[in-house]
């Protein structure tokens, strides 16, 4: 049974559940550097480098990103693949293959600006409340990338052909779960035999308000006052980017989606499309899918009504 739009109840039983893949801890190969999550590094059995993120703070990291990583796959959109998994010791995360396997590197963000502008503030402890990165310079630092190679290119809408044009599917799938991490190390590009190709879309756990009780869920969603209620929580995410250098604050996450959809009017269209194409059901099922000691039955209603209210106000906004 699936139901919602505030008819609740979806039965889970019926769904089979996401798989969680253990991952031995002795198998390390060293601790990765970025980010402020345990992290390491492994070789699987098909010889492939595998990247172990554990979720032990219960901040629901971990299903974000896979919930994030399937709603992606039905948008058509380029992404790192991710997997729930748990190490040894039965500590929560995600598995993810690497997206630049030698002799292929990943460049980030910060490093792409750096490289155009020696003034941009590139050092590594910042990667927020920087105002240098705003949408014109990012995109001028996208526009003279190539589209991501082939696997990740091939699930590509029809009619999405440039770098910008995928680019700005990121950025709508971010207003849509919220995504307020695309800072300057959460994009970039795969340096391939000297060319730059635009990176698959990663690391989307600061999604969907996953960090907020089941309390503060509950009583959002049955509240009477229209302030805060689920629609206009979700519409307060902010995204990474800024209108322009020395503002205060970030733009919105939709707001962010306009300006960049302004270089690319007419793949700002297909992507919404895709969108529309998304029914409730879609969503609710990839929710459901998620083992329920990984996400409350709280959270799925929650996150099934953030999506659906960030969905609607991005197609209406279309219609304006």
């Amino acid at each position: 049974m699936l139901r919602d739009s505030l008819g609740y109840a979806f039965v889970i039983d019926f769904f089979p559940m996401y798989r969680i893949q253990r991952v031995d801890s002795a198998v390390a190969e060293g601790l990765e550097p970025l980010g402020t999550k345990r992290k390491f590094w492994f070789t699987d059995a098909q010889h492939q480098r595998v990247l172990f993120k554990a979720e032990a703070r219960g901040t629901g990291e971990d299903w974000a990103e896979k919930v994030a990583c399937e709603l992606s796959t039905l948008l058509g959109l380029p992404h790192v693949h991710y997997e729930l998994a748990c190490d040894s010791a039965n500590i929560p995360g995600v598995i993810c293959l690497t997206c630049a396997p030698p002799p292929s590197a990943l460049i980030l963000g910060n490093q792409l600006m750096f490289e155009r502008d020696r003034t941009y503030p590139a050092e590594t402890m910042r990667k927020y409340n920087v105002s240098e990165h705003t949408t014109g310079a990012v995109l001028n630092v996208v526009k003279n990338l190539r589209v991501p190679p082939s696997p990740w290119s091939e699930i590509l809408p029809e009619g999405i052909g440039s770098a910008v044009e995928v680019f700005l599917g990121y950025v709508m799938l971010d207003a849509w779960i919220a995504n307020q991490d695309r800072h300057h190390e959460n994009w970039g590009a795969l340096r391939i035999k000297g060319e730059l190709f635009l990176a698959p879309t990663f690391d989307h756990g600061a999604s969907m308000a996953r960090n907020i009780s089941d309390e503060e869920r509950k009583n959002r969603m049955s509240s009477s006052d229209n302030g805060y209620q689920v629609p206009t929580f979700a519409a307060r995410a902010r995204s990474a980017f800024y209108a322009s250098d020395g503002q205060s604050r970030p733009m919105g996450t939709r707001e962010a989606f306009k300006s960049f959809s302004r270089s690319a009017p007419q793949a700002a269209k297909i992507w919404l499309e895709r969108l529309a194409a998304i029914s409730e059901t879609d969503v609710l099922t990839i929710l459901a899918r998620v083992p329920s000691h990984r996400i409350s039955a709280i959270g799925r209603h929650f996150t099934g009504q953030l999506l659906a209210a960030n969905r609607k106000t991005l197609l209406e906004d279309d219609q304006t």
